[in-house]
C-alpha cells in the first residue's frame, strides 16, 4: 500500500531488538514472525524495510523509505539530507578517542601528527578540524582495536559501550567526541503526503507515551486526614496528586506518579510523613 509508512529499522543486533520493543509498546505488531526485506504491521499503515544500519541515512534522504531509526553516530557520519524527528533513548553509545595504556596523555595536542584508526572518518575529521588537529586518519572497516597493537596507527577512534574491549587491547579511553544514540529520522527536503504525515504524528504520539512512562512509577497510599498536608508537601506529581476519601473518614488514599530516580528518597520521606501500605506500580504508557 503506497499509503503505508514505511520505516527503515536495522535488520539485526541491540538496536533492531530495542526498535522492535519499542513499536511492540506502541501497540504496532507485525504481520510475519520470519524477517523479510519489507514487512507490513497487521494494525497500523506501516511497513518496515530492514537494511544495514549504515544503509538507513541514505534510504530516508532519497525516499526509499519515510523515516528510519538509526543510531545519531550514522548519522552523523553518512551526512545524508536528514532530519532528526525524535531522540528514542535507547541503544546509547559513545564515540571516542583511545589510545594504549602506557602512554602518558597530555590532551588532544597529543594527537597532531599521530595515526588514527576509524570507521568513521567523517565524525572525526570534523572533530579534528573543530579542534586544529592535524591528523592521519586511517580507515578500518571491522575490529579497530587491535590497529594500535599491530602497529597500524598510534590510536583509535571508535564506538564505546561499556569499555571492555578496549581494556582488553590495553587501550585506555582519553577523550569522548559524540554521545550517541537511537533517533528517528526523516528527509530535510522533502514533505510527506497528508496521509503519510497523519501516520507520522499518530506514531511520535505513540512513542512520547511509551518514553514518558520509562523510568516512572505510580504509587497509591494510604495516609491519615490529619498527616494528608505534610504528605502532599512530600510529592512531587506531575500535577496534583489525587487524594480519595476511604471507608474510615479519618482516612484518605493518595494516588501520584513518581520519577524512579529519586523514588527511594521519596519513598522514605513518606513513611516519616505517616503514609502507610504503599503500594509501587509500573506504568505502560502515560499519555501527557
Amino acid at each position: 500500500m503506497e499509503s503505508r509508512l514505511r520505516i527503515a529499522v536495522q535488520s539485526k543486533g541491540r538496536l533492531y531488538e530495542e526498535t522492535m520493543e519499542l513499536l511492540s509498546e506502541a501497540g504496532i505488531k507485525l504481520t510475519a514472525v520470519k524477517r523479510t526485506l519489507l514487512v507490513p504491521a497487521r494494525n497500523f499503515p506501516v511497513e518496515l524495510l530492514f537494511l544495514r544500519d549504515d544503509d538507513i541515512p541514505e534510504s530516508v534522504a532519497s525516499g526509499t523509505a519515510d523515516i528510519g531509526i538509526v543510531g545519531l553516530n550514522e548519522v552523523l557520519e553518512k551526512e545524508k539530507a536528514t532530519v532528526v524527528l525524535r531522540e528514542l533513548g535507547f541503544s546509547k553509545c559513545r564515540l571516542s578517542l583511545a589510545i594504549p595504556q602506557h602512554i602518558d596523555y597530555n590532551g588532544l595536542a597529543w594527537f597532531n601528527n599521530r595515526k588514527i584508526a576509524t570507521s568513521y572518518p567523517a565524525i572525526l575529521s570534523n572533530f579534528l578540524a573543530e579542534k586544529g588537529i592535524k591528523a592521519d586518519i586511517h580507515v578500518i572497516t571491522g575490529s579497530v582495536e587491535i590497529a594500535p597493537g599491530i602497529g597500524l596507527a598510534d590510536a583509535i577512534f571508535d564506538i564505546v559501550s561499556s569499555g571492555s574491549t578496549l581494556v582488553s587491547n590495553n587501550l585506555e579511553e582519553v577523550e569522548t567526541v559524540l554521545q550517541s544514540q537511537a533517533v528517528l529520522i526523516g528527509a530535510a527536503d522533502r514533505r510527506l503526503p497528508a496521509a503519510k504525515q497523519a501516520t507520522l504524528d499518530e506514531l511520535l504520539f505513540r512513542i512520547q507515551a511509551v518514553q514518558a512512562a520509562d523510568s516512572k512509577k505510580y504509587i497509591l497510599m494510604n495516609v491519615p486526614r490529619e498527616k494528608l498536608d505534610e504528605v502532599l508537601d512530600v510529592l512531587p506529581g506531575i500535577k496534583s496528586p489525587t487524594v480519595l476519601p476511604l471507608a474510615n473518614a479519618d482516612w484518605c488514599s493518595v494516588h501520584t506518579v513518581l520519577d524512579e530516580k529519586r523514588f527511594w528518597e521519596i519513598i522514605g520521606k513518606l513513611k516519616s510523613a505517616g503514609a502507610e501500605g504503599i503500594l509501587v506500580l509500573d506504568i505502560e504508557k502515560m499519555i501527557l
